[in-house]
This record gives structure tokens, sequence and C-alpha cells, in this order.
């Protein structure tokens, strides 16, 4: 009889423990397929140069609005520096959010930097960014996320910072497209880091609208560094185009179009690219800068586009309305618990 006491007293304890870890299960949990929900994207905040002031702020705002996730571009500016010691300090930073936060890398955080004897050392830097910020599954933030890495395939070891996840019906990737022509070096000679990021994005591309595709999920949104101008119109004239200047998204855009085009749902392209003034200082967002009232998305067929200012915006997913992704107005709102709190005193 005891034995049978103490076996059910273990029982109510175990039972006692799942139910208490239920609401943490259920704040990490990805929403019906019918519940809509919003996720932010943090601009590039570091016009300023080493002030972390900028990227704390709207690090604290995107965690009192209570996003479901946080995609954070860039992890320092062009002028910072480039050492290990600033890349520990901004993980720990961005790590602070409350929210699952995911790092798309941009063209500042690796393409200009230099070591002691003035050497461009990109691709060094590239690598270390990979072994600090991507080392395994799991998101930054407080609550975190499980992703999927490029990296997982051997063919594509070394490309981690590609990474996707799956909530609410929609897959969500982020993609190395940095904003500096995507990285191509018009010096002669094989432009060898291009030219194999090239080889895994397209790799990467095919894989992400084939999931999404074979799932039949609602939509697709991929967050990059660059303007891939997917939108754009592209030049078909007869006459010979006097301009040397490769353009090193030709490849992802052609590729980006066609696979948009056999897709069911819709797809959205994420990007932060800024103006690059005579002095090499980032200037603002090209096409916030052209709207004073905050970034919008526009459309062309199922493929959207929307470029974010150096701040931070929300952006609301709507299964089963027009426009399926739309750019709400920032405002801080209450945590579910708050919600849940305030609904049980009202009644």
């Amino acid at each position: 009889m005891t034995m049978r006491r103490s076996i059910a007293s273990l029982r109510l304890l175990a039972a006692g423990l799942l139910v208490a870890s239920l609401p943490w299960q259920v704040a990490l949990a990805a929403p019906g397929d019918q519940a809509g929900f919003e996720f932010a994207v943090l601009g590039h905040s570091f016009n300023a140069g080493p002030d972390d002031g900028p990227l704390k702020k709207a690090i604290a705002e995107t965690s009192a609005f209570n996003a479901s996730f946080v995609v954070a571009t860039g992890i320092k500016a062009a002028s910072e520096s480039c050492s290990d010691k600033l890349y520990s300090q901004r993980k720990d930073v961005l790590d602070a959010s409350g929210p699952p936060l995911i790092v798309s890398l941009s063209a500042s955080d690796w393409a200009n930097c230099r070591n002691s004897r003035g050497r461009v050392n990109a691709i060094e830097r590239l690598n270390r960014l990979r072994d600090v910020y991507f080392a395994d599954n799991q998101s930054l933030g407080q609550r975190k996320l499980t992703l999927s890495r490029l990296s997982s395939t051997a063919k594509f070891r070394s490309y981690a910072e590609n990474a996707h996840w799956e909530y609410g019906g929609v897959l969500f990737a982020t993609v190395n497209l940095p904003a500096n022509n995507n990285h191509f070096l018009p010096e002669a000679g094989r432009n060898s880091e291009f030219e194999d990021r090239l080889v895994a994005n397209r790799s990467w591309l095919q894989r992400l609208f084939s999931m999404a595709q074979r799932k039949k999920l609602d939509g697709i949104v991929l967050f990059s560094d660059g303007d891939a101008g997917v939108l754009n119109e592209d030049d078909n004239s007869l006459l010979p185009s006097f301009s040397s200047k490769q353009d090193g998204f030709a490849g992802p855009r052609k590729q980006i179009r066609t696979l948009a085009k056999k897709f069911s749902g819709k797809v959205l392209l994420v990007d932060t690219q800024r103006t690059v003034e005579a002095d090499g200082k980032e200037g603002k967002s090209k096409k916030a800068a052209a709207s004073a009232d905050g970034p919008k998305i526009r459309w062309k067929g199922n493929l959207g586009h929307v470029s974010i200012d150096n701040d931070w915006s929300a952006i609301a997913v709507r299964p089963g309305k027009t426009p399926f992704f739309e750019v709400r107005q920032r405002a801080t709102r209450p945590s579910a618990q708050a919600r849940a709190k305030a609904s049980t005193v009202r009644r």
C-alpha cells in the first residue's frame, strides 16, 4: 500500500510539473494556421558609430511590443571595429531580446574589414561571425526558436548564416546578400567568395521554395541586407550598355522571380539596403528615405518587397485577409500575460 501511494504521489508531482510548464510552452508555440501574428525587423541602427543606445532602445521596444520574433539586420556599422571583442559585446546586446532574435548579416559586419596592417580580411571576419553567432541551431533572445541552417548540408558546411524557420504557416529565411553589390569585386581574377556564395544561395533558395510548396505554406519571407531588385523593371534596351559595373544581384533576382511564379502563396523580401556616401559612411535606407510615412510593401503579383529604415518596424501576417503581409504602425502593446490578466479583471 505504501508503495502504491508513493507511485501515485510521483505521478501527481509529474502532472503538476507538466501543468506548470504549459504556459512557457504555449508562449513558444506557433499560432494556428488561421491565427495572425506580428514579427519585428530591426533596421540598421548603427549610423552613429559605436553607440549601442539606438540598438538597445529598439530591442527594448520590440520586447515591449511582444513580437513573435525579431530579425536583426546586421550587428555593426561599417565605421566600427571588426574585432572579436565588438562581435562578442554586440551579441550580448542582441541576446537580451525578450522574443527570439535571429541575426541576418549585413555587408558592414564583414565585407570592408581590414586587419592591423590595413589588408582586407573580409573572408576571415565572415568566418569568425559564423563561429560567434551561428554555432548551433538556436536563435538568440531570452526565448528561443529552433532554426535549420544551410550548414547542415555537407556541401555547404560554411554557410551557417543562412537559416530558416516555420511559424504560423509561413516559411521565414535569411539569405546572405550583402548590400555592396552582393560583394562582387571588380578586380581581375576569380571572385571566389562571391562565386562560391552564389552557388550556395542558389541551392538554398531552391530548397526553401520547394519546401514551402510541398508543405503548402501560405507564404515565404526572405531577409537580406541588399535589395535584389525583384520588382525593378529590367533594361530590355537593344542598345549596348556602357556601364562597366556588373550586377551582383542578377542571379538571385532572376531565380527568385522564377521560383515565385511557381509558388501558390505570397513571397515577401525584406532588406535594409542603405545608400553609401562618397566618404564611405552609410546613409538612409534608400526606400525609406523616399517615404515620409515609413516603409511600405510594394507588390507585383505575389511578389512583395519592403526596405526597413534604421529603427524598427512590425510586420503583420494576416491569414485569410488582404494584404496577407502588412507593415503595422508601431505601438507598444501589453504582453500576452498582461492581456489575460486584464481580461480576468474585466470579468
